[in-house]
C-alpha cells in the first residue's frame, strides 16, 4: 500500500494484521528491549513487529539488521547510509527505507480511516485547510479528509526533521490535497511556512507526497529528493 506511495528506490515492508503473530518471532535487541521493557502489551506488540519490517527492508537493501532505537522527539536512528520512516497503527505497521544517495528524506504515516477525535481537527488545521477539506468532504463524503490531512502532517513532519533537527508545529504547514479519478487516491503539497531545510544547497519550500484510502486505513507518504542539476544552479 505505502510502496506505492514513493519511488522506486524506496524498499517498503508491512505488516497487517493477519501478520501480527510475526511479532512472536522477533528478539529485540538489548537497546531496544530497555525501550519497552515497562511497555504496556499493545505498546511492546507494535514496537516489534514495526522493527520487524525494518530488519527486512535492511535485508532487501543488503544492509545486516541492526537495533533500532528512538532518538530525539522519537525519530528512528538509522545505521549508515541509510534514512527512513516507520509508521504503526491498530492493524498495520509499515518501514521504508531508502539509501541515503537516492533521497534526501521520507515520511510515512498510516491512520485508521476514521474521523478524528473530537478538538483534533481545531487543533492541527490551518483556516485554508479547514475550507479545503469542506470542499473535499462535499464532493466525496466517503473520504475522512480530516483523518488525511492529519496522516499528511505527521508524514511531512517525519521528513522534516532528520533534515533540520527541529520541531515543525502543525501550523506551519499548509497541505493541499489533490484527487486521482476514482477519488481513493492522490496527491498532496505541504507549504512550509517556516524557512524550509536546505538540501544540496537549495532551500526546499515545499514537500510533495501522496496519499490513499484502503483496506480500512489512510496512508500518506512524503518524499524529500534532492535537486537536479538545474535547480542547484538556479
Amino acid at each position: 500500500m505505502i510502496e506505492e506511495l514513493l519511488p522506486g528506490a524506496v524498499v517498503v515492508v508491512e505488516a497487517h494484521a493477519h501478520d501480527a503473530a510475526a511479532a512472536e518471532g522477533i528478539e529485540l535487541y538489548p537497546e531496544e528491549e530497555a525501550v519497552v521493557a515497562r511497555a504496556v502489551p499493545k505498546r511492546r506488540r507494535e514496537f516489534t513487529v514495526v522493527r520487524g519490517c525494518a530488519r527486512r527492508a535492511m535485508e532487501k537493501l543488503g544492509v545486516s539488521p541492526c537495533a533500532i532505537v528512538p532518538g530525539e522527539r522519537g525519530a528512528p536512528g538509522w545505521p549508515d547510509g541509510l534514512t527512513g520512516s516507520m509508521t504503526h497503527c491498530e492493524g498495520y505497521a509499515a518501514a521504508a527505507l531508502v539509501r541515503v544517495g537516492d533521497l534526501a528524506s521520507l515520511g510515512i504515516d498510516a491512520e485508521p480511516h476514521d474521523v478524528l477525535p473530537e478538538g483534533v481537527l481545531t487543533a492541527i488545521a490551518l483556516p485554508s485547510e479547514t475550507t479545503r477539506l469542506r470542499r473535499l468532504t462535499a464532493d466525496d463524503p466517503s473520504v475522512h479528509w480530516d483523518r488525511l490531512l492529519f496522516s499528511a502532517k505527521e508524514s511531512v513532519y517525519k521528513a522534516w526533521f532528520p533534515l533540520t533537527g527541529r520541531w515543525l508545529d502543525f501550523s506551519e504547514a499548509d497541505i493541499e490535497v489533490s484527487v486521482d479519478p476514482g477519488g481513493r487516491s492522490g496527491a498532496l503539497r505541504a507549504e512550509l511556512l517556516v524557512p524550509g531545510p536546505v538540501v544540496d544547497g537549495r532551500r526546499v519550500d515545499a514537500f510533495d507526497g501522496r496519499w490513499t484510502v484502503r483496506q480500512g486505513l489512510v496512508a500518506t507518504a512524503v518524499s524529500v529528493p534532492f535537486p537536479t542539476v538545474d535547480e542547484q544552479a538556479g
